[in-house]
C-alpha cells in the first residue's frame, strides 16, 4: 500500500511538472519570434479564417508555433478577418499579431496623414499617435520606449542611435530622434512601423552631415541634444547659428547654458503651461542647465525633436564673442557679450512693450 501511494505521488509530481513545463512552453510560443522589427507582406485569401492562416503566419516568421497559435484562438475570439495584404512586423507577440489582423488589410484599409511639428517633445508625439491610432495607448508607447531589446535592435539598425539613449535619467529614449514631418501611414500601422518611418527619415536628413558630426568633439547624441535646445531658443531660423555660438562659448568657458527651455523640460512642464516654481528652477536635474551643477554640460539628452536646420546650426555655429541672447515677442534675437548688456537689453524690451510674457 505504501509503495502504491509513493508511486501515485511520483506520478502526480511528474504530471504537475509536465503540466507546468507545457504551460511555460505554451507561453513562450506566444512571444515574438524575433527581436527584429523588419516587416513582411502577407496576402490572406478570401474565405480564410484565423485558424486556416496559422501555417502562413509561421512560414512568414511572424509567429513561433502554429499549434500554440491555434490554442490561443480557442481562448480568444478575434474580430472578423478581411482578405487582402497585411504588413506585419516580426517582433510582435501572437496577441499583437492578432491586433494587426483585426485592424484590417492594407488593401482595404485607408491611409492617413499625420503631421508632427518641429520643436515638440515626446509628450506631444505620444498624444498625436494615440489620437490618430486609437488602438495604441500611451502605456504601449511608454513601455516600448523602455524596452531594452527593442532599443538595442534600433541601435544596431540606425547609425545615429547609440547606447546614450538608454542612460539612467533619460526621460524618453527616442526623444530628439523622431524627425518632425508629415507622414502617410496605413490606418492599421503598428507602433514599430510608425517609429521606423520617423527614424528612417531622421537618418536621411542627417546623412548629409554624417562626416561633420563624426569629426566633431561632440557625440551624435550631444549634437542632437544641442540642436533640440537651439530649436526652442532661437527666435527666428536665421538666428539659430548665432544662438549655437553662444552655447558653445558658454560650454568652452565652463559656464552653465542657462537655458530656460531645459528647465521646463526638466520639470516636465510645457512652456505655455505656467511659470516654474522656485524649487523647479533650482533643481539639480540632468536636464536643468539653469542650475550651476550643470556648468559646462549639456543636458543628458534632447528636450524636443528638432528640425534639420537646428542640427545644422549646432554643427556649423557662428563664431563670435557673445555669451548672452534674448528674443523679443516678435522673434528678433539680441546678442550681448556681458550680463550688464544683456540686462539692459531686457529692460529696454520691457519698456518698449516687446517683452514676451506667457498668458496663464
Amino acid at each position: 500500500m505504501k509503495k502504491l501511494i509513493k508511486v501515485l505521488l511520483v506520478l502526480i509530481l511528474l504530471g504537475a511538472l509536465l503540466c507546468g513545463g507545457a504551460f511555460f512552453t505554451y507561453k513562450y510560443m506566444l512571444t515574438a519570434p524575433s527581436d527584429n522589427s523588419e516587416t513582411v507582406n502577407i496576402y490572406i485569401e478570401k474565405g480564410s479564417n484565423y485558424s486556416k492562416i496559422a501555417k502562413l503566419l509561421k512560414d512568414n516568421g511572424v509567429i513561433r508555433n502554429e499549434y500554440a497559435y491555434k490554442i490561443y484562438l480557442k481562448f480568444h475570439t478575434p474580430g472578423k478577418l478581411e482578405y487582402g495584404d497585411y504588413i506585419i512586423a516580426q517582433n510582435l507577440s501572437v496577441d499583437e499579431v492578432i491586433k494587426v489582423l483585426e485592424a484590417g488589410s492594407v488593401t482595404l484599409a485607408t491611409t492617413k496623414k499625420v503631421t508632427f511639428v518641429e520643436g515638440k517633445n515626446m509628450r506631444y508625439i505620444i498624444k498625436k499617435i494615440t489620437e490618430n491610432f486609437d488602438y495604441i495607448s500611451e502605456e504601449d508607447i511608454l513601455n516600448k520606449l523602455k524596452d531594452e531589446k527593442y532599443l538595442d535592435e534600433l541601435i544596431n539598425r540606425y547609425w545615429f542611435l547609440t547606447d546614450d539613449i538608454k542612460q539612467d535619467g533619460i526621460y524618453y529614449s527616442l526623444e530628439g530622434y523622431l524627425y518632425p514631418d508629415t507622414y502617410e501611414f496605413f490606418s492599421n500601422a503598428t507602433l514599430e512601423q510608425i517609429f521606423d518611418k520617423m527614424l528612417a527619415n531622421m537618418g536621411k536628413k542627417l546623412e548629409k552631415y554624417k562626416s561633420e558630426i563624426e569629426d566633431s568633439d561632440y557625440s551624435i547624441h550631444e549634437m542632437i541634444t544641442l540642436a533640440s535646445i537651439i530649436e526652442l531658443e532661437a527666435g527666428k531660423a536665421e538666428d539659430r547659428k548665432g544662438v549655437a555660438g553662444v552655447f558653445y562659448n558658454r560650454l568652452n568657458s565652463g559656464w552653465s547654458l542657462g537655458s530656460d527651455v531645459t528647465t521646463y523640460y526638466a520639470a516636465k512642464v510645457d512652456l505655455s503651461e505656467r511659470d516654474l516654481y522656485k524649487s523647479e528652477l533650482n533643481d539639480c536635474n540632468d536636464y536643468n542647465t539653469r542650475n550651476s551643477c550643470m556648468a559646462g554640460k549639456l543636458p543628458i539628452g534632447p528636450i524636443c525633436n528638432p528640425g534639420i536646420k537646428s542640427v545644422e546650426a549646432g554643427i556649423e555655429p557662428t563664431d563670435h564673442d557673445y555669451y548672452y541672447f534674448v528674443a523679443d515677442k516678435n522673434g528678433k534675437t539680441y546678442f550681448n557679450e556681458t550680463n550688464a548688456g544683456h540686462n539692459n537689453t531686457v529692460a529696454q524690451l520691457k519698456r518698449d512693450g516687446l517683452w514676451y510674457e506667457y498668458e496663464n
